[in-house]
């Protein structure tokens, strides 16, 4: 007998506050689309104190959905509230999807997943370094910090304007992990191999300081979490100081993967036509 979820669909959420100007209806959606599947996958806004009873209309399957994605500001209520929180978000205190199993919900964050699926993706290679210097300590990069831990990396060092939240992730994530002030950035920036800004420096086309890119590696990646725009002023500055740059879309579509999966039964592909749909949709707005 084929999975019921073929025949019937399944319907899936994401879930923030404020949830309108999410982009991940129109990627499961392409998904839903492109594979041949019954479903939905729609955005629905909640706020902080209705969000308890979401999540128990979604344990108790009134609220018809199998699952779905949580975004800011729920992270870590969602993880709080799940009954089977996997290791990723144990770790991080976060979890970002959510899905009905054996009348359990269970948890688990992608976004580190989808960080270095992205760079496996535009970069291949980018993980043969020893040394990550990943800029900014605020919830973005602990998924970024436990991902680059884990696939190896021996030394990470965080820099941001105040180096307590930084040496907090330091405690949080082990020995690999090193805090900085802004004003060690130069230096701990010498011979790395990839450099990632976590921070919203140069989103929605905001003025970024200038970064002098010249102590890293020879052909060291600079990646950018920001995906609006594209190209920010961080990677701008690094690809004109001659370095190869990635963008911060491929992390937004990679996490979106293993939800899918979850809900929907497939695992769909990030391929170039769901690239040039959410690029398209940037364009408009």
């Amino acid at each position: 007998m084929g999975d019921s979820r073929e025949t019937f669909g399944s319907n899936a959420f994401v879930t923030g506050y404020p949830i309108k100007h999410s982009r991940s209806p129109l990627i499961h959606g392409h998904w839903l689309r492109t594979l041949g599947l019954a479903g939905s996958y729609r955005a629905h806004e909640v706020s902080p104190d209705d969000f308890p009873a979401f999540i128990a209309a979604l344990k108790n399957g009134s609220s018809g959905f199998v699952g779905g994605n949580v975004t800011i500001p729920h992270k870590e209520t969602a993880f709080k509230l799940a009954d089977r929180p996997d290791e990723l978000s144990e770790e991080l205190g976060a979890s970002n999807t959510l899905w009905l199993q054996d009348g359990l919900l269970h948890a688990t964050n992608t976004d580190g997943r989808g960080f270095t699926a992205n760079l496996d993706e535009r970069h291949p290679g980018w993980n043969r370094t020893g040394r990550v210097v990943i800029l900014g300590a605020g919830g973005a990069s602990r998924a970024i910090i436990q991902a680059v831990r884990d696939r190896g990396i021996g030394e990470i060092h965080v820099v941001n304007r105040t180096v307590e939240r930084a040496q907090e992730l330091a405690d949080r994530f082990g020995k690999q992990v090193h805090a900085h002030r802004m004003a060690a950035l130069q230096e701990v920036m010498q011979d790395a191999s990839l450099f990632v800004n976590t921070t919203s420096l140069g989103m929605d086309g905001e003025a970024a300081p200038r970064i002098d890119f010249s102590p890293l590696a020879k052909n060291a990646v600079v990646t950018d979490i920001v995906y609006v725009p594209l190209k920010t002023p961080l990677l701008a500055q690094a690809e004109e100081q001659g370095f190869p740059i990635v963008d911060g879309l491929g992390m937004l579509l990679h996490q979106a993967v293993p939800g899918f999966e979850k809900w929907f039964g497939k695992r769909p592909v990030v391929d170039e036509a769901l690239r040039a749909l959410i690029i398209a949709d940037m364009e408009k707005h």
